[in-house]
């Protein structure tokens, strides 16, 4: 009872997602432990207070109809410790409820968070962003609520077993009218909750369009700003924000009928059962106890009722949770694991594309130079074994493709032109396996030329990076990308453009830096600058995405009317 549970979870598990229903279940099982421990209290605290009529019509028949002041006094001790118990239980089923809940949220929180990592570009492709961040904001919610509700519904069935039980005691005719009425009440809310499932479905889509529509809006919001196109845009968000409006007002009309129907199906139920009561007791069948005791239970019998109502409602919103996480979980990363993997030769070794023809001798540094931006990133992409297409890049004669992708991750690394930060420490951002001391950490930053960006940090490598490293400008994010992908230590090292938003001063003075830390091992940048490519031990210029021509870079300027228009374009911009 006193276990500490740690969230996130350290390992979330595989998830089962052939279906929603079959989601839900592997979510339950995995933590089958404190579930089993609130629906223990769930039902200790509803049934004790199931009891209370039955205490009290004892006490009544027995202690003040009968005279007994013994018994009075016993069933009065009785009902003391039952409020205790249910108070007691109440407490602790609370508290596993909400351990609950937020094992199930955090959860599925976590699956979308590990499959967004793992997916990379190949989720954004399938699903829209706005769509897996509702994930995470709506649906893991809901799907956490399901099992909130769990311990009180348990202890709704046992308790309202316990009551029919106690009715058909007293009076055959009131228990069966309990246990047939509250299966039929709860039946009936069927036609609503089908609906309304529709409904709340509908409004998921227009709310996860929203979020995306957002998202994409912000992320841009100085592209738009400079082409004047805020209001644009503005627009567009105000249309998708009155769709989602209009689905509300939908879904709240059904909402709203189906919380009526809470109180307004109990109730009716509740003057069956005290019209019967009082019939049987004007006819003698029952005593003067039981008909308190009756009268006890209809308003004890609302609670159970409304639970059950409650939980058709938690698990329609935790179904449709579920089916839009599933969809996110089955999204496959652009590559996957073959089935039977062969090694990479050790040490370093020839990299070659057939597409482009391209070759990257071990220990050069080379330069890839394209009038076309994308068929460099293209070709960074099939040697880092990155991107929708199969690989048929060979390290030395063995398929990328056919590498533990573990390995292939280790030896090449890649780092992409629009480099991403996360929040967290600075030191952490730059080296997020703690495998550095500062001193090396100062050494690869001082290569990337980012000096001057740790000056500019009142706590040094402890200050805190805020969310997308916003508080930084795109030059000093670009430093801060080379600096990690320099701490990797990577055998290969695949730079996308890494100098572009930096000043000629500036570039140069990396250009000379990283040829000299990367002396010896393979280190290949797709640029066009001049200052880059006058280091590199060797340049591809490609046309069309093929080899065009390859040599010094001093040579290619003279002989290559293509390649020079590239580079003087390049040294332009």
């Amino acid at each position: 009872m006193n276990q500490v549970i740690s969230l996130p979870l350290a390992d979330p598990g595989t998830p089962v997602i052939s279906s929603p229903t079959a989601y839900l279940r592997w979510v339950g099982k995995g933590q089958w432990r404190t579930l089993v421990v609130a629906i223990c209290f769930g039902i200790v605290w509803l049934v004790s207070q199931a009891l209370f009529p039955a205490a009290m019509g004892k006490a009544i028949d027995e202690g003040i109809i009968g005279g007994d002041t013994r018994s009075l006094l016993r069933w009065c001790a009785i009902l003391v410790g039952l409020v205790t118990v249910s108070a007691f239980s109440g407490v602790l089923r609370h508290r596993y409820a909400v351990v609950n809940w937020m094992q199930g949220a955090f959860r599925s929180a976590q699956l979308v968070g590990h499959k967004a990592a793992d997916t990379g570009e190949a989720l954004t492709r399938a699903i829209p962003t706005g769509d897996v961040v509702a994930t995470v904001s709506s649906d893991s919610m809901r799907i956490g609520g399901l099992y909130d509700m769990l311990a009180r519904f348990a202890g709704s069935v046992v308790s309202y077993v316990v009551v029919a039980l106690i009715l058909i005691k007293a009076s055959t005719p009131l228990g069966l009218v309990v246990l047939v009425g509250v299966p039929v009440l709860v039946g009936c809310l069927t036609f609503i909750v089908r609906p309304l499932q529709a409904r709340q479905l509908a409004q998921r889509e227009e709310s996860g369009k929203l979020i995306g529509l957002g998202a994409d809006t912000v992320a841009g919001l100085r592209v738009l700003r400079g082409i004047g196109g805020e209001q644009t845009f503005l627009s567009r968000y105000a249309v998708q924000s009155q769709s989602v409006r209009e689905v509300g007002n939908r879904v709240a009309g059904y909402q709203a009928a189906l919380d009526a129907a809470q109180v307004l199906l109990p109730g009716l139920f509740v003057l069956v059962v005290v019209w019967l009561g009082a019939r049987f007791a004007i006819d003698g069948q029952i005593t003067a106890g039981q008909l308190v005791a009756f009268y006890g239970y209809t308003a004890f019998l609302v609670i159970p009722l409304r639970n059950a109502t409650e939980m058709v409602d938690r698990a329609t919103r935790a179904h449709i949770g579920a089916r839009k996480l599933t969809g996110v979980l089955a999204v496959q990363p652009d590559q996957v694991e073959a089935a039977s993997t062969q090694p990479l030769p050790a040490g370093p070794a020839r990299l070659h594309d057939p597409v482009s023809q391209v070759t990257i001798e071990p220990g050069q540094f080379t330069a890839v130079v394209s009038a076309r931006p994308e068929d460099s990133a293209a070709l960074a992409d099939r040697l880092g074994r990155f991107g929708a297409n199969e690989t048929d890049v060979r390290l030395d004669g063995t398929r990328l493709a056919d590498a533990p992708l573990a390995d292939v991750r280790r030896r090449i690394v890649v780092s992409e032109n629009e480099p991403r930060l996360f929040t967290g420490t600075l030191r952490d951002e730059l080296d997020p396996w703690g495998e550095h001391d500062d001193a090396t950490i100062l050494e690869a930053l001082s290569v990337a030329s980012g000096d001057d960006v740790l000056e500019a940090l009142p706590a040094g490598l402890d200050n805190e990076v805020e969310e997308r490293g916003r508080a930084f400008s795109g030059g000093q994010r670009q430093r801060l990308a080379l600096t990690r992908a320099l701490l990797t230590g990577a055998e290969t090292l695949v730079l996308v453009e890494p100098t572009s938003a930096v000043d000629a001063h500036t570039e140069a003075r990396i250009a000379g830096r990283l040829t000299a830390a990367r002396r010896g091992r393979t280190t290949v940048v797709m640029s066009a600058s001049p200052l880059l490519l006058d280091q590199a031990d060797h340049v591809v210029f490609l046309r069309d995405g093929k080899v065009a021509a390859a040599g010094p870079h001093d040579r290619l300027m003279t002989e290559h009317p293509d390649y020079r228009r590239t580079v003087v374009r390049g040294e332009e911009d």
